[in-house]
């Protein structure tokens, strides 16, 4: 499937017309249910295979936020055959307690996963809290960069925003 077909797929499945508040507080138009493209197995795997080439070269791990970039995560670590971690919003208050589930990530080179950006709040959110813990993140990548203002937000904390496609693109 080419990235035209898939765009036109997301579109087709997930694109919502009306009034929406979105995560950064802005009220926007149209909202992508990134639920409904991250549960169609056949688009997610096709989305993922095309976000290989977006993954830094030396990326150790691949670390999805919870929760909408935990599919695309988990679909994009079986594509590359890296290990996927899995960041909460807020370390849970039992057992481990940690903000990041799966290997450790002190020391190796991460890649943030995530779905739709908009302002990359949800990005800063979580690499504050992952380098309060000293691991560095370099990076992050998406299914859908709103392309209002992610990009130039976190390239001021040094990530780079790496995206399959942009608003201009669906």
């Amino acid at each position: 499937m080419t990235l035209e077909h898939i765009a036109a797929e997301i579109n087709r499945v997930s694109r919502l017309t009306g009034e929406f508040k979105l995560r950064s507080g802005d009220v926007s138009n149209t909202y992508f249910d990134k639920y409904l493209f991250e549960s169609d197995p056949k688009l997610l795997r096709q989305i993922a295979a095309q976000m290989v080439d977006l993954v830094p070269d030396g990326t150790e791990i691949l670390a999805g936020l919870e929760m909408g970039g935990i599919p695309v995560v988990t679909a994009l670590s079986a594509q590359m055959a890296l290990p996927a971690s899995f960041v909460r919003k807020e370390a849970k208050a039992y057992g481990t307690s940690k903000h990041a589930e799966g290997p450790a990530l002190t020391g190796r080179k991460i890649c943030i996963v995530e779905d739709v950006v908009s302002s990359g709040g949800a990005i800063l959110d979580a690499v504050a809290k992952l380098r309060a813990d000293s691991v560095e993140v370099y990076a992050a990548v998406c299914v859908i960069d709103r392309e209002t203002g992610a990009a130039e937000n976190l390239l001021k904390e040094g990530i780079e925003l790496r995206p399959l496609l942009r608003m201009v693109d669906l």
